[in-house]
């Protein structure tokens, strides 16, 4: 059904037929673990909204049980609404998952739909992502992030030494689930990415406050670290700021990836907790809660660094004023160029060049390719 506004002659609004989703749970290439977690596989959640025609397509990494709440709740709320007006569609997702809570699997599930629902509109309006959502920025620095705690000397030395070889200047390894060995992983690391590339460190919240601390010291004077992401867990606020206080110069302390919504990085924010806010469009509550996370940012001086999915978080990035770059994360660029025809690669320097060349995101699921790894 199409909607005709009085007063904008010619103009009309699409509403929305359907929601879909399905998960695809896919095996890693090896088995990987970081500071605090070991795990096999990943599951993508894959959204797809209906509108004149066309299909939006948005997703999330999660659980398998984010497909139900989309199909079911959100298709509820969704349905019927004008597909221009995200943001009130968006509004209107919140509010109905006020019982659930606006964090965990639930903010995972309007985040896909969010996401999807951008990338209707754009499709609708047959414009790129990137240009509906006003781009800041024409290119977007990525950084190349694996390097798991799971990986021999071989392994880490040439997942990251390939990232150089591709051109990316900026390379991150896991640290933390044996502390005696990081030494010499960090040294492998070193030698493998010679000393001109920025090497970052994250120990996805594996240390207390006294231990980061010390570590803190040893990353940047024997090794040159600029990064330390999660030195303590995220949500100990306080101990951030404890370890941002008594860290090295030179040394950035850094976390939000897990930050459900705004109004928590607003929270990190406050605590003066980091020096970069992390922030990830496929848990923050979708695009519109990643935009509005990032002007909270903007307003404290802080630069904005994405989590992972580069193929959908590209286009919001580039829309971001106070941007640092994109973690481009070795299990989601193999998963998202597997069963996505449509994603780009890095080029000249690291630089990620969101398409506006096609409509929308410009990806499509591979829909036969993905059938085999599907779990809901």
């Amino acid at each position: 059904m199409r909607t005709t506004y009085p007063g904008y002659a010619g103009f009309m609004s699409d509403e929305v037929t359907a929601l879909r989703a399905a998960a695809y749970q896919v095996p890693t290439d090896q088995p990987e673990s970081d500071g605090t977690l070991e795990w096999s596989s990943t599951v993508l959640v894959v959204v797809e909204a209906d509108a004149g025609g066309r299909a939006g397509l948005g997703y999330t990494y999660a659980h398998q049980s984010v497909v139900p709440l989309v199909t079911s709740m959100l298709a509820d709320v969704v349905t019927g609404r004008d597909a221009d007006d995200v943001r009130r569609t968006w509004h209107a997702m919140v509010r109905a998952i006020r019982n659930l809570g606006t964090t965990g699997l639930a903010a995972m599930a309007v985040s896909a739909v969010d996401n999807a629902l951008w990338d209707l509109k754009a499709r609708l309006h047959e414009m790129s992502l990137v240009d509906l959502l006003g781009p800041a920025h024409e290119s977007v620095p990525a950084y190349g992030s694996g390097g798991f705690t799971s990986y021999d000397d071989n392994a880490l030395a040439a997942q990251l030494g390939g990232w150089v070889e591709q051109g990316i200047p900026r390379v991150k390894l896991k640290i933390g689930r044996r502390p005696g060995d990081d030494r010499h992983r960090l040294e492998v690391a070193r030698k493998a990415v010679g000393d001109g590339t920025a090497l970052y460190a994250d120990a996805n919240g594996a240390y207390g406050v006294s231990q980061a601390v010390e570590w803190s010291h040893v990353l940047r004077g024997e090794f040159g670290v600029e990064w330390f992401e999660e030195p303590v867990s995220s949500d100990d606020l306080a101990g951030l700021r404890a370890v941002r206080e008594r860290r090295p110069g030179g040394l950035d302390v850094t976390a939000g990836e897990y930050l459900p919504n705004p109004w928590s990085a607003r929270a990190m924010l406050d605590a003066h907790a980091v020096d970069c806010l992390q922030l990830d469009v496929t848990r923050c509550l979708g695009i519109t809660g990643f935009l509005d996370a990032a002007a909270v940012a903007a307003a404290y001086q802080i630069d904005v660094s994405a989590h992972c999915a580069p193929q959908q978080s590209m286009h919001a990035c580039a829309a971001v004023t106070m941007l640092r770059h994109l973690e481009w994360f070795h299990d989601h660029t193999r998963i998202e160029s597997m069963l996505f025809d449509g994603a780009v690669e890095p080029s000249d320097g690291g630089l990620l060049r969101p398409r506006r060349d096609a409509a929308g995101n410009g990806l499509s699921l591979r829909r036969s390719d993905a059938e085999r790894f599907r779990v809901a």
